[in-house]
Parts: C-alpha cells; structure tokens; sequence
C-alpha cells in the first residue's frame, strides 16, 4: 500500500511480459549484430565472444526494471479508465500537479 495515496499495490503484478518483450529485442539486437558483423568483418570466434556475451546483459538486465514498471502502469491506467473514464483524466491532472 503506498504511504501517500493509498494505492494498494495488489493488482501489481506484470507477470513475464516485460521479460518476454525484453528477450525479443535483446534478441533482435545482439543477433543482428552479429550477423552483420560476421557478414562484413569475418572477426574470429574470440572477438564474437568479447562483443557479444557483454552486450547480452546490457541488453537485457539493464531495461527490465523500467519495462516492469511500465507494464504495471498500463495495467493500473487501464484499471482506472475502465472503472471510471473521467477519474483517469482527474488522476493524471493530479499527477502532473494541476488543479
């Protein structure tokens, strides 16, 4: 339950989908890159070893947080429209501190 607004954090669970999104285009990434960089340089295994593995975690640890984060905001944003359609416009109002 958040100290400053009550929200009860319940419904807050996104499941694997950020993972999910998130390996797909780690994926896309790094395998592209190693296509075209094989495809224009012919490096040697090493240098694929050397590029490739540090990148796999950048990819894909380094966004997940966010992407959690965002996809428990799209659950909650359509919570609240769906329940009522004029309280979500209040709310974001409240957010971005008007009146």
């Amino acid at each position: 339950m958040c100290e400053s607004c009550g929200l009860d954090y319940g419904f807050a669970d996104s499941g694997d989908g950020p993972a999910v999104f998130i390996m797909f285009l780690a994926g896309f990434i790094v395998v592209g890159a190693a296509l075209i960089t094989e495809a224009v340089y012919h490096p040697p295994y090493w240098v694929h070893a050397a590029l490739w593995l540090p990148l796999i975690p950048i990819c894909t640890l380094g966004p997940l947080r966010p992407m959690k984060g965002l996809m428990i905001w799209l659950r909650w944003r359509a919570m609240i429209t769906a329940t009522n359609p004029h309280r979500s416009r209040s709310l974001c109002r409240a957010l971005r501190g008007e009146r």
